[in-house]
């Protein structure tokens, strides 16, 4: 047993401790790889009891945004539990966060059986693609009837909620810019020149008028599925740490990952199915590019602190680049033709 195995062990026993959890004595832990930021650990108890803990990394250099992650996850998997049909969202066991006498914050949540999207795209049936697609648009519809208090991040990193979304959002953009300015982030464009971009497109924000759930993170790295060849099911929607509250249409972001949304018909129909507002209008198109915006910057400004190797620097210059400048493109048109 590696001494960081043997670290893992004694922060999970602490951990199973402070949530009083029975039977922890003949608990086995198996460390999980794939995330970017948490330590995780799948904790295997008796009685069926299969769970997931989630810690935090000690502090260290991270986007603003990222301070208070863990809130936003248990804020995501307590808030979307009343809308999961299927039970695919991980329910929360028990969770801190803040600081014990001997233990820091963390998330322990129930697990979900299957494999990340991602590693079986390839292997997919078209008709299962389409099917998958489908149901995952009302998955996604249902979650964004949930009303959050306020618009911003729910552990309030960058100060408290906001009662519009056009201040919230402004703060999020100005904190990933003051991040790549901090950290020196190569970007294809100045950061004084994004923000002066942003904040002339910033009014068609103030359409948006409810703080819905948002994931933000909805990617096919964080969509599970389960089953055999042609008859998968979605079994897991994950990792809703980068969760805030705000506009829905934010989602379709990592939806439709360096790809056209408009594009994904199959989704779009599911979701309009479950009540979901699908229609493109000059607005959600100008609002959409926004979002782009925004999560482009902060997949290029966490290299930095997170100290990438060179074959991932390599990969966000030539692959994520040439969207944020194509979404910086969209904007610009998007604010002139809302100044006519």
């Amino acid at each position: 047993m590696s001494a960081s195995y043997e670290v893992i062990v004694d922060v999970v026993d602490a951990v199973l401790r402070d949530a009083g959890v029975p039977g922890r004595q003949t608990a086995r832990y198996t460390p999980l790889t794939g995330g970017t930021y948490n330590t995780v650990v799948r904790v295997s108890l008796g009685g069926g009891r299969d769970w997931v803990l989630k810690l935090p990394p000690p502090q260290g250099p991270c986007l603003a945004y990222e301070r208070a992650l863990l809130a936003g996850e248990i804020a995501f998997y307590s808030a979307a539990a009343d809308t999961d049909r299927t039970g695919i969202v991980p329910r929360v066991v028990a969770a801190r966060t803040d600081s014990g006498d001997d233990i820091g914050p963390y998330l322990m949540m129930t697990a979900r059986p299957g494999t990340p999207w991602s590693e079986v795209a390839t292997s997919l049936e078209d008709g299962e693609r389409r099917r998958l697609r489908r149901e995952l648009g009302g998955i996604t519809a249902r979650l964004h009837t949930v009303t959050g208090p306020g618009f911003g991040y729910p552990g309030e990193p960058l100060g408290s909620l906001e009662a519009g979304w056009r201040e919230a959002f402004t703060a999020m953009t100005d904190a990933v810019l003051d991040d790549a300015e901090r950290y020196a982030a190569r970007l294809p464009r100045s950061a004084d020149a994004i923000r002066k971009l942003l904040a002339a497109a910033s009014g068609v924000l103030d359409d948006v008028t409810r703080p819905a759930l948002v994931h933000f993170d909805l990617w096919q790295g964080n969509l599970l599925l389960a089953g055999e060849p042609g008859d998968r099911r979605l079994s897991g929607l994950i990792d809703g740490e980068r969760m805030f509250w705000g506009d829905p249409v934010a989602d379709f972001v990592s939806l439709a990952l360096l790809a056209d949304m408009e594009a994904d018909q199959d989704f779009l129909d599911g979701y309009a199915s479950a009540g979901g507002e699908a229609v493109f209008s000059e607005s959600v198109r100008l609002r959409l590019a926004l979002y782009r915006v925004y999560l482009y910057l902060i997949m290029l400004v966490e290299l930095e602190p997170r100290q990438a190797t060179p074959t991932d620097r390599a990969w966000a210059w030539d692959r994520v680049a040439p969207h944020l400048l194509s979404a910086l493109d969209d904007v610009e048109r998007g604010a002139r033709h809302g100044d006519r």
